[in-house]
């Protein structure tokens, strides 16, 4: 890793990730000071079957993405049963737990984030949902302009964003069919993680689209351009989905979605 790198974000290969071995499962950190973040973490946790995963107590705020597998999400005393992109939201303080089925191996993506001094908490957050959620979306998003006349637009779905009590962290799900791009855009003040969920397609960091899949990660720091397009079309093409957020959450999306960015 070059100190070019360092400033200026990187594309971390789902293959590339180093392990460590822990009580009943593995981890390995996409996102860190290695790499030049400040504000956000990332981990990758891989959970063997019938064996559980634990935050207590946490002074970070947590999003969770459940990649593959299932069994049993946990925040505070409020228990869900979870699979495959089922997210889950621990506020600051909260205990966040996750038990895989006797049956089932589970891989977690694990966002996290030391809440910066001054920012208001939500008395009942939203704790559990789903990549799929449809409630409140962001689409056709211009970006800074290099989204070209040949290109779709694709569609953002908000997971955990301000509207549903997240303090600094937020969720996001970029659904690119065929064709689709999220345009090219930039945080001011933001660090942005987000994964390959699903499917094969491009992300954008810097000044050019890199070939990713399910797994991969882009980190991009403030004012680094970065956005994520599905360049395959035709019959057997098949969607590309992100997921992920700017760090401490960017209002312009919000006000792009005609959504209140304050936290309720």
């Amino acid at each position: 890793m070059t100190q070019n790198d360092l400033a200026t974000g990187a594309v971390v290969r789902s293959a590339e990730l180093v392990f460590e071995p822990h009580d009943g499962f593995l981890t390995a950190r996409a996102v860190g000071e290695r790499i030049g973040a400040r504000l956000v973490r990332l981990d990758v946790v891989r959970l063997a079957a019938g064996r559980s995963w634990t935050v207590p107590d946490s002074a970070d705020e947590l999003t969770v993405v459940v990649l593959s597998g299932s069994g049993t999400g946990q925040v505070g005393d409020t228990a869900r049963p979870v699979r495959s992109a089922s997210t889950m939201h621990g506020p600051t303080g909260s205990t966040v737990r996750v038990r895989a089925d006797d049956r089932s191996d589970m891989v977690l993506y694990v966002w996290l984030s030391g809440l910066l001094p001054g920012r208001p908490t939500s008395g009942a957050p939203r704790l559990f949902g789903s990549l799929w959620d449809t409630g409140t979306q962001l689409r056709n998003f211009a970006g800074t302009g290099q989204l070209s006349p040949a290109e779709l637009p694709a569609t953002m779905n908000f997971i955990f964003w301000p509207g549903t009590g997240s303090a600094q962290l937020c969720l996001h799900c970029g659904i690119q069919e065929p064709g689709e791009t999220f345009s090219v855009h930039l945080h001011p003040e933001s660090e942005d993680a987000f994964v390959a969920f699903e499917g094969a397609g491009q992300m954008y960091l810097r000044d050019r689209w890199i070939d990713v899949q399910q797994g991969d990660v882009l980190f991009a720091p403030p004012m680094v351009l970065h956005g994520a397009r599905n360049p395959h079309r035709g019959r057997h093409a098949r969607r590309f989905v992100t997921c992920g957020g700017p760090t401490p959450f960017d209002p312009f999306l919000y006000d792009a979605a005609g959504a209140c960015a304050e936290v309720r």
